[in-house]
Protein backbone atom coordinates (compact mmCIF):
# COMPACT_ATOMS: atom_id res chain seq x y z
CA UNK A 1 0.00 0.00 0.00
CA UNK A 2 1.37 3.43 -0.90
CA UNK A 3 1.89 6.10 1.71
CA UNK A 4 -0.74 8.25 0.03
CA UNK A 5 -3.29 5.45 0.49
CA UNK A 6 -2.16 4.56 4.02
CA UNK A 7 -3.85 6.95 6.45
CA UNK A 8 -1.90 5.55 9.40
CA UNK A 9 1.48 6.34 7.87
CA UNK A 10 0.23 9.78 6.80
CA UNK A 11 -0.91 10.44 10.37
CA UNK A 12 2.43 9.24 11.70
CA UNK A 13 4.29 11.60 9.35
CA UNK A 14 2.08 14.52 10.37
CA UNK A 15 2.60 13.96 14.08
CA UNK A 16 6.30 13.05 14.33
CA UNK A 17 8.61 15.93 15.29
CA UNK A 18 10.31 17.47 12.26
CA UNK A 19 12.85 20.17 11.43
CA UNK A 20 12.84 22.36 8.32
CA UNK A 21 16.03 23.95 6.99
CA UNK A 22 15.02 25.35 3.60
CA UNK A 23 11.92 27.52 3.73
CA UNK A 24 11.39 31.17 2.81
CA UNK A 25 9.40 33.42 5.13
CA UNK A 26 7.93 35.62 2.40
CA UNK A 27 7.25 32.56 0.24
CA UNK A 28 5.35 30.90 3.10
CA UNK A 29 2.68 33.59 3.22
CA UNK A 30 -0.81 32.12 2.99
CA UNK A 31 -3.34 33.67 0.58
CA UNK A 32 -5.53 34.73 3.50
CA UNK A 33 -2.63 36.59 5.10
CA UNK A 34 -1.80 38.34 1.83
CA UNK A 35 -5.43 39.45 1.49
CA UNK A 36 -5.45 40.81 5.03
CA UNK A 37 -2.23 42.77 4.50
CA UNK A 38 -3.30 44.12 1.11
CA UNK A 39 -6.59 45.38 2.56
CA UNK A 40 -4.74 46.93 5.48
CA UNK A 41 -2.55 48.96 3.11
CA UNK A 42 -4.98 49.56 0.23
CA UNK A 43 -3.00 47.45 -2.25
CA UNK A 44 -4.84 45.99 -5.24
CA UNK A 45 -4.45 42.26 -5.86
CA UNK A 46 -5.38 40.06 -8.83
CA UNK A 47 -8.30 38.68 -6.78
CA UNK A 48 -10.53 40.21 -4.12
CA UNK A 49 -11.22 37.14 -1.99
CA UNK A 50 -9.24 34.26 -0.52
CA UNK A 51 -10.61 31.67 -2.95
CA UNK A 52 -9.52 33.82 -5.89
CA UNK A 53 -6.07 34.30 -4.40
CA UNK A 54 -5.69 30.56 -3.85
CA UNK A 55 -6.36 30.10 -7.54
CA UNK A 56 -3.84 32.85 -8.37
CA UNK A 57 -1.26 31.15 -6.13
CA UNK A 58 -1.51 27.95 -8.19
CA UNK A 59 1.89 27.44 -9.83
CA UNK A 60 2.11 28.22 -13.55
CA UNK A 61 5.75 29.02 -14.29
CA UNK A 62 8.80 30.63 -12.72
CA UNK A 63 7.88 34.19 -13.76
CA UNK A 64 4.44 33.80 -12.21
CA UNK A 65 6.06 32.45 -9.04
CA UNK A 66 8.32 35.53 -8.84
CA UNK A 67 5.30 37.79 -9.37
CA UNK A 68 3.50 36.25 -6.40
CA UNK A 69 6.64 36.32 -4.24
CA UNK A 70 7.29 40.00 -4.90
CA UNK A 71 3.62 40.86 -4.32
CA UNK A 72 3.80 39.17 -0.92
CA UNK A 73 6.98 41.10 -0.08
CA UNK A 74 5.44 44.40 -1.20
CA UNK A 75 2.45 43.97 1.12
CA UNK A 76 4.58 43.59 4.26
CA UNK A 77 5.17 47.17 5.36
CA UNK A 78 4.88 47.81 9.09
CA UNK A 79 6.50 45.99 12.02
CA UNK A 80 3.08 44.52 12.86
CA UNK A 81 2.92 43.03 9.35
CA UNK A 82 6.17 41.16 9.87
CA UNK A 83 4.89 39.93 13.21
CA UNK A 84 1.70 38.65 11.58
CA UNK A 85 3.77 36.81 8.98
CA UNK A 86 5.95 35.17 11.64
CA UNK A 87 2.98 34.22 13.82
CA UNK A 88 1.15 32.62 10.91
CA UNK A 89 4.28 30.74 9.86
CA UNK A 90 4.95 29.39 13.34
CA UNK A 91 1.30 28.37 13.80
CA UNK A 92 1.42 26.35 10.57
CA UNK A 93 4.71 24.73 11.59
CA UNK A 94 3.20 23.84 14.96
CA UNK A 95 0.20 22.25 13.23
CA UNK A 96 2.61 19.88 11.50
CA UNK A 97 4.83 19.42 14.59
CA UNK A 98 7.74 21.10 12.82
CA UNK A 99 9.47 21.90 16.08
CA UNK A 100 12.30 23.99 14.64
CA UNK A 101 12.82 25.91 11.38
CA UNK A 102 15.72 27.87 9.89
CA UNK A 103 14.02 30.40 7.66
CA UNK A 104 15.34 32.43 4.74
CA UNK A 105 14.40 36.11 4.84
CA UNK A 106 15.38 38.73 2.26
CA UNK A 107 15.74 41.79 4.47
CA UNK A 108 17.40 43.84 1.70
CA UNK A 109 14.17 43.80 -0.33
CA UNK A 110 12.25 45.38 2.54
CA UNK A 111 14.96 47.95 3.26
CA UNK A 112 14.96 48.84 -0.45
CA UNK A 113 11.19 49.43 -0.13
CA UNK A 114 11.97 52.00 2.57
CA UNK A 115 11.31 49.89 5.66
CA UNK A 116 13.34 50.36 8.84
CA UNK A 117 15.66 47.37 9.26
CA UNK A 118 16.09 47.72 13.02
CA UNK A 119 12.35 47.98 13.59
CA UNK A 120 11.83 44.87 11.49
CA UNK A 121 14.47 42.98 13.46
CA UNK A 122 12.97 43.86 16.82
CA UNK A 123 9.45 43.06 15.61
CA UNK A 124 10.40 39.67 14.18
CA UNK A 125 12.34 38.64 17.26
CA UNK A 126 9.45 39.64 19.52
CA UNK A 127 7.10 37.54 17.39
CA UNK A 128 9.50 34.58 17.46
CA UNK A 129 9.76 34.72 21.24
CA UNK A 130 5.97 34.92 21.54
CA UNK A 131 5.56 32.06 19.09
CA UNK A 132 7.99 29.86 20.97
CA UNK A 133 5.92 30.33 24.13
CA UNK A 134 2.53 29.97 22.44
CA UNK A 135 3.21 27.33 19.80
CA UNK A 136 6.13 25.48 21.44
CA UNK A 137 8.14 25.53 18.22
CA UNK A 138 11.42 27.29 17.42
CA UNK A 139 12.40 29.51 14.51
CA UNK A 140 15.66 31.16 13.50
CA UNK A 141 16.55 33.38 10.54
CA UNK A 142 18.86 33.17 7.56
CA UNK A 143 18.97 36.66 6.04
CA UNK A 144 19.93 36.18 2.42
CA UNK A 145 21.25 38.06 -0.58
CA UNK A 146 19.87 37.57 -4.08
CA UNK A 147 22.37 36.95 -6.87
CA UNK A 148 20.12 38.73 -9.37
CA UNK A 149 20.37 41.98 -7.38
CA UNK A 150 24.14 41.73 -6.99
CA UNK A 151 26.26 42.54 -3.94
CA UNK A 152 25.21 46.19 -3.67
CA UNK A 153 22.99 45.41 -0.66
CA UNK A 154 25.38 42.80 0.67
CA UNK A 155 26.91 44.99 3.34
CA UNK A 156 23.44 46.00 4.54
CA UNK A 157 22.38 42.36 4.78
CA UNK A 158 25.59 41.34 6.52
CA UNK A 159 25.30 44.16 9.04
CA UNK A 160 21.67 43.24 9.73
CA UNK A 161 22.71 39.61 10.19
CA UNK A 162 25.58 40.43 12.54
CA UNK A 163 23.37 42.74 14.62
CA UNK A 164 20.72 40.05 14.74
CA UNK A 165 22.83 37.20 16.11
CA UNK A 166 21.22 37.70 19.51
CA UNK A 167 17.79 38.05 17.92
CA UNK A 168 17.46 34.80 16.05
CA UNK A 169 19.92 35.07 13.15
CA UNK A 170 21.98 31.90 12.66
CA UNK A 171 23.47 32.20 9.16
CA UNK A 172 23.93 34.27 6.03
CA UNK A 173 22.41 32.96 2.82
CA UNK A 174 22.69 33.36 -0.94
CA UNK A 175 19.73 32.83 -3.27
CA UNK A 176 18.82 33.77 -6.83
CA UNK A 177 19.56 32.29 -10.22
CA UNK A 178 22.91 30.54 -10.09
CA UNK A 179 22.68 29.75 -13.81
CA UNK A 180 22.82 33.45 -14.69
CA UNK A 181 24.74 35.20 -11.91
CA UNK A 182 28.14 34.34 -10.46
CA UNK A 183 29.06 33.79 -6.82
CA UNK A 184 32.38 35.62 -7.07
CA UNK A 185 31.03 39.14 -6.28
CA UNK A 186 29.88 37.78 -2.90
CA UNK A 187 33.17 36.20 -1.87
CA UNK A 188 34.28 39.06 0.41
CA UNK A 189 30.89 39.35 2.10
CA UNK A 190 30.87 35.68 3.02
CA UNK A 191 34.47 35.83 4.20
CA UNK A 192 33.43 38.67 6.49
CA UNK A 193 30.43 36.62 7.67
CA UNK A 194 32.70 33.71 8.54
CA UNK A 195 35.00 36.05 10.46
CA UNK A 196 31.97 37.22 12.44
CA UNK A 197 31.06 33.64 13.31
CA UNK A 198 28.01 33.40 11.05
CA UNK A 199 27.25 30.11 9.34
CA UNK A 200 26.92 30.16 5.53
CA UNK A 201 24.42 28.55 3.15
CA UNK A 202 23.81 28.96 -0.57
CA UNK A 203 21.29 27.90 -3.18
CA UNK A 204 23.10 25.98 -5.93
CA UNK A 205 22.71 22.95 -8.15
CA UNK A 206 19.10 23.77 -8.98
CA UNK A 207 18.85 25.88 -12.13
CA UNK A 208 22.57 25.35 -12.78
CA UNK A 209 24.61 22.16 -12.76
CA UNK A 210 27.35 20.71 -10.57
CA UNK A 211 29.76 23.60 -11.23
CA UNK A 212 27.44 25.90 -9.27
CA UNK A 213 27.67 23.59 -6.25
CA UNK A 214 31.45 23.52 -6.45
CA UNK A 215 31.47 27.31 -6.65
CA UNK A 216 29.17 27.64 -3.64
CA UNK A 217 31.54 25.46 -1.63
CA UNK A 218 34.71 27.24 -2.76
CA UNK A 219 33.59 30.88 -3.03
CA UNK A 220 30.83 31.14 -0.44
CA UNK A 221 32.20 28.54 1.94
CA UNK A 222 28.71 27.08 2.08
CA UNK A 223 28.18 24.66 4.95
CA UNK A 224 24.85 23.53 3.50
CA UNK A 225 23.63 23.64 -0.09
CA UNK A 226 20.11 24.74 -0.87
CA UNK A 227 18.71 22.19 -3.36
CA UNK A 228 21.95 20.82 -4.84
CA UNK A 229 20.04 18.11 -6.69
CA UNK A 230 21.91 18.51 -9.97
CA UNK A 231 25.01 17.28 -8.19
CA UNK A 232 23.77 13.88 -9.35
CA UNK A 233 25.11 14.77 -12.82
CA UNK A 234 28.70 14.60 -11.53
CA UNK A 235 29.64 11.31 -9.81
CA UNK A 236 32.86 12.81 -8.49
CA UNK A 237 30.93 15.64 -6.84
CA UNK A 238 28.46 13.19 -5.34
CA UNK A 239 31.38 11.23 -3.90
CA UNK A 240 32.90 14.43 -2.50
CA UNK A 241 29.62 15.57 -0.93
CA UNK A 242 29.18 12.16 0.66
CA UNK A 243 32.74 12.09 1.97
CA UNK A 244 32.53 15.61 3.39
CA UNK A 245 28.92 15.14 4.56
CA UNK A 246 27.88 18.52 3.17
CA UNK A 247 24.09 18.52 3.62
CA UNK A 248 21.75 19.16 0.70
CA UNK A 249 18.49 20.91 1.57
CA UNK A 250 16.18 19.14 -0.88
CA UNK A 251 12.73 20.45 -1.82
CA UNK A 252 11.19 17.75 -4.05
CA UNK A 253 7.89 19.37 -5.08
CA UNK A 254 9.58 22.71 -5.74
CA UNK A 255 12.06 20.92 -8.02
CA UNK A 256 9.24 19.26 -9.94
CA UNK A 257 7.21 22.47 -10.27
CA UNK A 258 10.27 24.34 -11.60
CA UNK A 259 11.13 21.58 -14.06
CA UNK A 260 14.31 20.38 -12.37
CA UNK A 261 12.86 16.85 -12.09
CA UNK A 262 10.03 15.35 -14.17
CA UNK A 263 8.25 13.87 -11.13
CA UNK A 264 8.84 12.89 -7.52
CA UNK A 265 9.43 9.29 -8.62
CA UNK A 266 12.16 10.47 -11.02
CA UNK A 267 13.67 12.93 -8.56
CA UNK A 268 17.34 12.23 -7.65
CA UNK A 269 16.58 12.32 -3.91
CA UNK A 270 16.77 8.55 -3.48
CA UNK A 271 19.92 8.18 -5.59
CA UNK A 272 21.67 10.89 -3.60
CA UNK A 273 20.59 9.34 -0.32
CA UNK A 274 21.73 5.86 -1.34
CA UNK A 275 25.08 7.33 -2.40
CA UNK A 276 25.62 8.46 1.17
CA UNK A 277 24.97 12.18 0.63
CA UNK A 278 23.54 13.98 3.66
CA UNK A 279 20.01 15.09 2.75
CA UNK A 280 17.12 16.87 4.42
CA UNK A 281 13.50 17.26 3.33
CA UNK A 282 12.02 20.75 2.91
CA UNK A 283 9.08 22.65 1.39
CA UNK A 284 10.82 25.79 0.03
CA UNK A 285 7.76 28.04 -0.58
CA UNK A 286 4.89 25.81 0.49
CA UNK A 287 1.75 27.81 -0.40
CA UNK A 288 3.19 28.76 -3.80
CA UNK A 289 4.00 25.16 -4.67
CA UNK A 290 0.86 23.73 -3.05
CA UNK A 291 2.75 21.67 -0.52
CA UNK A 292 3.74 21.42 3.14
CA UNK A 293 6.67 19.75 4.85
CA UNK A 294 4.41 16.87 5.87
CA UNK A 295 3.25 16.45 2.29
CA UNK A 296 6.88 16.30 1.14
CA UNK A 297 7.46 13.43 3.57
CA UNK A 298 4.35 11.64 2.32
CA UNK A 299 5.28 12.06 -1.34
CA UNK A 300 8.79 10.72 -0.81
CA UNK A 301 7.52 7.73 1.16
CA UNK A 302 5.06 6.94 -1.60
CA UNK A 303 7.52 7.41 -4.47
CA UNK A 304 10.40 5.41 -2.99
CA UNK A 305 8.65 2.96 -0.68
CA UNK A 306 10.26 4.39 2.43
CA UNK A 307 9.20 2.89 5.74
CA UNK A 308 8.25 4.70 8.92
CA UNK A 309 11.81 4.20 10.31
CA UNK A 310 13.23 5.58 7.04
CA UNK A 311 11.13 8.73 7.38
CA UNK A 312 11.92 9.09 11.07
CA UNK A 313 15.59 8.86 10.10
CA UNK A 314 15.13 11.72 7.65
CA UNK A 315 13.55 13.81 10.41
CA UNK A 316 16.57 13.12 12.62
CA UNK A 317 18.93 14.01 9.76
CA UNK A 318 17.35 17.45 9.42
CA UNK A 319 17.84 18.05 13.12
CA UNK A 320 21.49 16.99 12.90
CA UNK A 321 22.10 19.27 9.89
CA UNK A 322 20.68 22.31 11.68
CA UNK A 323 22.76 25.11 13.17
CA UNK A 324 21.42 24.49 16.67
CA UNK A 325 24.01 24.22 19.48
CA UNK A 326 25.21 20.63 20.08
CA UNK A 327 23.56 20.39 23.51
CA UNK A 328 20.19 21.41 22.05
CA UNK A 329 20.56 18.87 19.26
CA UNK A 330 21.34 16.07 21.71
CA UNK A 331 18.39 16.95 23.92
CA UNK A 332 16.02 17.20 20.96
CA UNK A 333 17.28 13.97 19.39
CA UNK A 334 16.47 12.07 22.58
CA UNK A 335 12.99 13.59 22.55
CA UNK A 336 12.54 12.77 18.85
CA UNK A 337 13.39 9.14 19.51
CA UNK A 338 10.88 8.97 22.38
CA UNK A 339 8.17 10.42 20.17
CA UNK A 340 8.98 8.09 17.26
CA UNK A 341 8.58 5.09 19.55
CA UNK A 342 5.39 6.33 21.19
CA UNK A 343 3.70 7.46 17.97
CA UNK A 344 4.72 4.28 16.18
CA UNK A 345 3.12 2.19 18.92
CA UNK A 346 -0.01 4.35 19.00
CA UNK A 347 -0.60 4.75 15.25
CA UNK A 348 1.22 1.88 13.57
CA UNK A 349 1.02 -0.75 16.29
CA UNK A 350 4.78 -0.96 16.69
CA UNK A 351 7.39 1.37 18.21
CA UNK A 352 9.52 3.05 15.54
CA UNK A 353 13.24 2.96 16.24
CA UNK A 354 15.97 4.66 14.22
Amino acid sequence: MSAAADPDLRQFLLRIPKVELHVHLEGSMQPGTLLRLARRHGIDLPASDEAGLRDWFRFRDFDHFVEIYLTCSRCVKDPEDFQLLVRDFMAEQARQNVVYSEVHFTIATHIAYGRNGQEIQHAIWEAIEEGEQRERVGMRLIPDMVRDVGPKMGDVTLRWAVEGRGRGVVALGLTGREAVYDNEPFRGIFAAAAAEGLRRVAHAGEHAGPASVRSALAVVGAERIGHGVRSIEDPALVEELAARQVPLEICPTSNVRLGIAPSIAEHPFDRLRRAGVAVSVNSDDGPMFNTTLTEEYVRLAEAFGYSAPDMAGLALASLRHSFLPPDDKARMEADFRRQFAALGAEILGQAVEV
